[in-house]
């Protein structure tokens, strides 16, 4: 797993995490180009920061299963976008992440 590259001055709270959504392609595999109009919205990206986790019943931690650097698939329409010093993330939670993808 490579290293985070980015550090963020953001630590989220419970469960949540903050993404760095991957860059979609540009191009078609057969070469024609993508206005940014026509690209769907990224469901890829890096995890950057973490939550320490919810609390269960009795109070006890339950800590996020992922990591920081961990590159992730999560829902289409989760989460909330935001931009910090001119680069936009994306806050969710843990529950909206579908898969690791291992490199």
């Amino acid at each position: 797993m490579p290293a985070v590259a980015e550090k963020i001055k953001l630590k989220p709270l419970g469960s949540r995490v903050v993404i760095k959504a991957l860059d979609r392609e540009e191009t078609t595999k057969s070469g024609i180009f993508l206005p940014d109009t026509a690209k769907e919205k990224p469901m890829e990206g890096r995890v950057l920061a973490i939550g320490p986790g919810d609390r269960d019943e009795d109070g006890k931690r339950i800590p996020v299963e992922l990591k920081e650097g961990e590159r992730v698939l999560y829902q289409k329409y989760a989460g909330t976008e935001f931009k910090l010093d001119g680069e936009e993330y994306l806050i969710l939670s843990e529950k909206d992440v579908l898969a690791r993808i291992e490199e």
